[in-house]
């Protein structure tokens, strides 16, 4: 199950798959503050990407909310983890907050020289952020991000599921 889109004439596709188990050349990781990889995906992260990972993770020691930095991705197919800590639900400001977590998330991207990178549908998991949020925020963002000059020459999306894919799905066919 996939939709190829563009974004401003960069190729872009929405999947469902299991991000952490995706051959990319970088893929994000909504994370928490003190960059302790807890459950769902970061137990996938820790599990499948081998110890390297929480040991980079632990020299980098915390971040702040928008925040997003760059660790090796260990044993995974990816290259990279770009670990973006976004706002949690009905956190004041939630929308610039998630709005500045992915522009942080794209220039760090850029910034390493990534040309490939995979995102989940932002916060919509544990931190609760509904999917209809999520959807319009993470199109309004990479629109706006890129207009601008970049090396990034391809965004993938990656639902965990059909009520994820569908959700995104709606959104994009309701902008265009």
């Amino acid at each position: 199950m996939s939709l190829n889109f563009n974004i401003n004439s960069i190729p872009a596709k929405l999947l469902k798959d299991d991000l952490s188990a995706m051959e990319v050349e970088a893929f994000v990781f909504y994370a928490r503050k003190d960059l302790v990889l807890g459950a769902g995906y970061g137990t996938a992260i820790s599990t499948r990407g081998g110890p390297t990972i929480k040991a980079e993770l632990d020299k980098i020691g915390g971040a702040k909310t928008s925040d997003a930095v760059l660790t090796k991705a260990g044993e995974l197919k990816a290259k990279h983890i770009i670990h973006a800590i976004g706002p949690e639900f009905q956190e004041p400001d939630l929308k610039n907050k998630l709005l500045n977590t992915i522009e942080n998330t794209l220039k760090c991207a850029d910034e390493n020289g990534i040309k490939q990178i995979a995102f989940p549908l932002m916060g919509t998991g544990f931190y609760g952020i509904p999917l209809d949020v999520c959807s319009s925020i993470m199109i309004e963002s990479f629109t706006k991000y890129l207009t601008n000059s970049t090396g990034i020459q391809e965004i993938i999306i990656c639902a965990n599921d059909n009520r994820e894919y569908n959700a995104f799905s709606n959104i994009l066919e309701n902008k265009g």
